[in-house]
């Protein structure tokens, strides 16, 4: 019998090793203890950063939620403060404006979201490219972004000026019109001078960001293509667009919701006219030019699930791609 256990440890060394290492226990103790000790560390050192989170941040979407429940209106203050349930949530679904408001919203996210990222995805192409004067254009490119929004509004509302605009001017000019329109004043011309102002204003952002993801791709897969006889579209298809089509979802990401709140520019260049009032403009003008909190708060809410799940949509693709 002590004969077969030798030779059992002489053919399997690490039981011998482990029988004979009285400190293993201990050592495993002592590390689940300084692990326990980092991770309570570390939730004391996050603890200010999640306190200044939860004030600035998860009390007032709780604050909103619980005003939506209620009645407050005031232009009214004799009414009081009652609990009202659904209500303000179910007048909401039958508004028609707050309809209106969301379909226009909508309406402007799909359009910008797709013209800048083709936009984008070309300027990002060009600026990817090694010629004299990159920096340059870099630089030119990236301005419009760098401009305030409320600024961008306001410029192009002059452009768009029906008397003294650019834009009629160098529509006249190139015989595209034969005189000179006013483009704020309907409802088809609103939409389009809203997509333009903020395609130029925020393209750049999403040329910026996929520039850095192909900044990113090795100059060896394109050398390697090109020894395969691979055109240059044939090397945009197979290489350039998977490799940053991770980074164009979270381009895509941020824009979207960046779009689907957008308020400043509506507010400024039209006011809500002409069919373009967003619904993050129609909660601001029910919560401070109608006074109706209650209401306004439900719509804030709305606008507050719809970005979640876009968020959530977005998030599902771009892990799914990522595993």
């Amino acid at each position: 019998m002590k004969s077969s256990l030798l030779n059992q440890e002489t053919r399997d060394p690490s039981i011998t090793i482990l029988s004979d290492n009285p400190h293993n226990g201990i050592n495993k103790r002592r590390k689940s203890s300084l692990e326990k000790k980092e991770t309570r560390d570390a939730w004391i050192m996050m603890s200010p950063a999640i306190i200044i989170l939860l004030v600035i941040a998860v009390y007032p979407i709780l604050r909103t939620i619980w005003i939506s429940f209620h009645e407050m209106v005031l232009t009214d203050p004799g009414s009081g403060f009652p609990f009202i349930g659904l209500k303000n949530y179910t007048k909401l679904f039958q508004d028609p404006r707050a309809l209106t408001s969301l379909i226009f919203t909508l309406k402007f996210t799909v359009t910008t979201v797709i013209l800048e990222l083709i936009v984008g995805l070309g300027a990002a192409l060009i600026m990817n490219k090694k010629f004299k004067g990159r920096g340059l254009v870099r630089a030119a490119i990236l301005i419009p972004w760098a401009i305030p929004t409320t600024v961008s509004a306001l410029m192009w509302k002059f452009i768009y000026n029906d008397q003294y605009g650019l834009f009629n001017d160098v529509l006249y000019k190139l015989g595209i019109i034969d005189s000179y329109k006013a483009w704020l004043s309907t409802e088809s011309g609103t939409f389009m001078a809203l997509i333009i102002t903020d395609v130029w204003k925020t393209a750049p952002f999403m040329a910026l960001l996929i520039l850095a993801g192909l900044q990113m791709i090795p100059d060896e897969l394109y050398e390697s293509a090109k020894i395969d006889g691979a055109n240059s579209f044939q090397a945009f298809v197979k290489i350039t667009l998977p490799m940053v089509k991770n980074t164009v979802l979270v381009a895509l990401l941020f824009r979207t919701l960046d779009a689907f709140r957008v308020f400043d520019l509506v507010s400024v260049m039209t006011g809500g006219a002409n069919g373009s009032e967003s619904v993050s403009l129609y909660a601001y003008n029910n919560l401070m030019k109608f006074l109706n909190f209650g209401y306004g708060s439900a719509i804030s809410i709305l606008i507050f699930i719809v970005v979640f799940i876009i968020s959530m949509i977005y998030m599902k693709v771009i892990g799914k791609n990522l595993a």
